[in-house]
């Protein structure tokens, strides 16, 4: 059976990534994937039903609908790959552990965040920079 969150965040941090917790977030990934991609699946479906309407009120709704789906979808589309890139790094053992310096990323953090390539504090030191230069 699997892990639960709070059983997983009670494990000691020696048994970080170990088999049960990988377990666990490959779990959670596929999960995820599958849903988003029904999702993806189902936006797909709704864009192709749509007809062309007459009325240039009706339409600029339909655009506006439409406007609005595409951004659903390209955002469901970055995360799907997002996801993918989690369970490669699942295969290649990397997974929970931070891109820019090698720490754990944590347990706490990757249950709210199963895609997350950088530990808080390498996020927050980005973000800073990112916005430093943004200006």
């Amino acid at each position: 059976m699997p892990l639960t969150e709070s059983e997983l965040l009670a494990m000691p941090e020696s048994d970080y990534m170990n088999t049960e917790q990988i377990e666990f977030f490959n779990a959670r990934l596929l999960a995820m994937r599958i849903e988003l991609q029904a999702k993806v699946d189902e936006t797909v479906e709704h864009m192709r039903e749509q007809e062309t309407v007459a009325d240039p009120a009706d339409r600029a709704t339909v655009e506006e609908e439409h406007a609005l789906e595409l951004r659903t979808r390209d955002r469901e589309r970055k995360l799907l790959k997002k996801i993918d890139q989690a369970l490669g790094r699942i295969t290649d053992g990397s997974y929970g552990f931070c891109e820019e310096t090698g720490e754990p990323i944590g347990l706490a953090r990757l249950i709210a965040r199963p895609t997350a390539t950088l530990s808080v504090e390498a996020q927050t030191r980005r973000e800073r920079m990112q916005k430093l230069y943004a200006d």
